[in-house]
């Protein structure tokens, strides 16, 4: 297993967790757990995807951990706006 396999590997893993615990109940979208696994997540399987030089994947994971952290980054801006 070379290094593109293990950061992959736990990418897609901590992608499909964030997946089966929102779709179980048991964690919410607008939960930071759930966006920080997204954002993890997609940013190893972007990195993996550099690392194989598999450009569709750098886009999409890419997108995916970039949407993540925007999202991520309007929760903690609007929740310190509520206090």
């Amino acid at each position: 297993m070379g290094v593109s396999d293990i950061f992959g590997t736990i990418g897609v893993t901590l992608l499909l967790l964030a997946f089966f615990l929102n779709l179980f109940g048991w964690i919410k979208k607008e939960n930071k757990g759930y966006i920080l696994l997204n954002f993890a997540g997609a940013a190893l399987a972007c990195y993996a995807s550099v690392l194989i030089n598999f450009l569709p994947f750098v886009i999409l994971e890419g997108t995916w951990s970039f949407v993540a952290l925007i999202a991520f980054i309007r929760i903690i801006t609007v929740k310190g706006n509520q206090s």
